[in-house]
């Protein structure tokens, strides 16, 4: 019960243009960038959820692909994406909802995302795409070219989680690890597709963030036909983010609660935290420097302003922790049963140090299974 995709005359998708020069999306290939200017594909309009249209038939996130933008003939390429569980527990006499991501397939909410990036794919034919990650994307990526029956080539900094590297070979996916920071991976990754090798991005295509926003309607579902008060997230490149406020703001309009809005916090680690300095307005020279939470290490977020824009529009903000707050936020979240990786551990500084600012129901969002990293990076107290 797919949306169908609108073509133009010239044959570009109506509901895809460019954010540069307003170009439409090309109904053939997947470029992620425009081919006029060089500008970014986004959504030309906001997220449109229908109730009436939410098929309760189909699994997990593909019961909201009316708001997916795919052609109807698409077939869903799933592994069951979705329906994640969420946990109620006592943070510092509050009641917290914990969305706990890492019930998916590859063990992080990056599902969400790589299934409507996959059937893309498909439906266009692709047989062959590169992606680059500092590993929850590339192993999601993996999984799901897996089961489209794609060949993934993945670029990874050399320093990722040999857990995650390891899953993305196990689904059969080529690994290159690339020396140096982050950043070189991804500089590493469009060299190939200078090679005509296609970019199959988490960060540059829009695909992924109608699937993230499957969230938003999940947790409202879980609230009982609530909107939360408050959401924390962690934001690296931020796409999860701007998935949340627009899945959130689809449903006010649909429901009719335009005056009722829940409040996104985006936090990140202070060694490498761009969008915490854009938002803050801190003239401080802050030095990037590796972090223990690497899937949150992006030094160049490439829909920052959007990100931004979405914080400011839901009175949230973005907070940083320091690094050596990461792992006793760990720690914590093991002691109420939550066993999440580094990533995820970051919300806990920030949760505590504003619990009792947010208005209820306080979601927290868990990104990552702890079972992705390195033991060694495991301290008990």
């Amino acid at each position: 019960m797919g949306r169908r995709a609108i073509y133009s005359e010239t044959g570009g998708i109506k509901e895809i243009s460019c954010v540069g020069c307003g170009g439409l999306y090309p109904s053939t290939g997947l470029p992620h960038l425009c081919q006029t200017c060089g500008g970014l594909f986004d959504f030309r309009n906001p997220l449109t959820f229908n109730p009436t249209l939410v098929d309760r038939s189909q699994p997990g996130i593909w019961r909201y692909r009316h708001t997916f933008g795919l052609p109807t003939e698409s077939e869903p390429v799933s592994l069951g994406e979705g329906d994640t569980p969420l946990v109620w527990a006592t943070v510092l006499n509050r009641e917290v909802a914990f969305k706990c991501e890492y019930f998916n397939p590859s063990g992080s909410f990056k599902d969400r995302g790589s299934s409507v990036i996959a059937t893309w794919l498909k439906s266009r034919n692709i047989r062959e795409a590169v992606e680059d990650s500092s590993g929850n994307a590339g192993a999601s990526f993996a999984a799901y070219s897996a089961r489209a029956g794609i060949k993934a080539l993945i670029y990874v900094p050399e320093s990722s989680s040999g857990p995650k590297r390891s899953q993305m070979e196990v689904y059969g996916a080529d690994v290159v690890p690339v020396p140096g920071e982050r950043s070189r991976a991804a500089e590493a990754v469009l060299a190939a597709v200078n090679e005509r090798k296609i970019y199959a991005s988490h960060a540059y295509l829009p695909f992924n963030i109608p699937g993230y926003a499957t969230m938003a309607f999940e947790i409202f579902e879980q609230l009982d036909g609530k909107i939360p008060g408050a959401v924390l997230v962690p934001a690296g490149q931020g796409g999860l983010l701007l998935g949340l406020w627009r899945g959130f703001c689809a449903l006010r309009i649909a429901i009719n609660i335009k005056d009722i809005r829940p409040k996104i916090i985006g936090v990140q680690s202070k060694a490498c935290a761009p969008l915490w300095i854009e938002y803050s307005g801190t003239e401080e020279d802050i030095p990037v420097r590796s972090t223990i939470a690497e899937g949150v290490q992006v030094r160049y977020p490439i829909r920052k302003d959007a990100v931004i824009q979405a914080v400011k529009a839901s009175r949230g903000c973005i907070s940083a922790v320091e690094e050596e707050d990461i792992i006793p936020g760990r720690n914590s979240l093991r002691k109420l049963g939550f066993y999440v990786e580094p990533t995820s551990a970051i919300v806990w500084a920030v949760l505590e140090k504003i619990i009792h600012q947010l208005p209820d129901p306080v979601v927290v969002i868990l990104t990552g299974s702890g079972l992705k990293q390195e033991t060694n990076h495991i301290r008990i107290n």
